[in-house]
C-alpha cells in the first residue's frame, strides 16, 4: 500500500495542465456537495480523479491513450475499476482545455444517477 501512496504522492507532484485546470473545478467541494480526491490508488491502480462517495471516476486522457495497446490497457483497466464498483467516465486533454463546462456537466450527469 505505501507504494501505492508514493506513487500517488509523485503524479499529484506532476499533473498534466489539463489535471490540473480539471482539479482546481472539483477541489473543495465546487461540484454540488461532492468530495472529489485526485490521484487516488484503488485497487492496483491509480486513478486521476475520483468522489468515493458517488463511486465515480473521471479519468483525463491525452494523446497517448489513443494507441492500440493503450486503448487495450485502458479497457482491463476499466473492467477492473468497474468490478470495484465504480463508474468510469473519460475525456480528453482537449474537452477539458476547450469545453470545462461540458465536461462538469458530464460529470454532474453522471453523478445523478448513481
Amino acid at each position: 500500500m505505501e507504494r501505492f501512496k508514493s506513487k500517488s504522492r509523485r503524479l499529484r507532484d506532476s499533473q498534466t495542465s489539463a489535471e490540473a485546470k480539471l482539479w482546481q473545478a472539483l477541489r473543495n467541494r465546487q461540484l454540488a456537495r461532492w468530495k472529489f480526491r485526485r490521484q487516488h490508488p484503488i485497487d492496483r491502480y491509480v486513478v486521476d480523479f475520483v468522489t468515493l462517495d458517488g463511486k465515480l471516476i473521471i479519468e483525463v486522457d491525452g494523446v497517448t491513450h489513443s494507441t492500440p495497446s493503450e486503448l487495450d490497457r485502458d479497457k482491463r483497466r476499466t473492467e477492473v475499476l468497474e468490478a470495484c464498483g465504480f463508474l468510469i467516465v473519460r475525456v480528453s486533454n482537449t474537452d477539458v482545455y476547450e469545453n470545462l463546462e461540458g465536461v462538469l456537466e458530464l460529470i454532474a450527469t453522471s453523478l445523478r444517477f448513481e
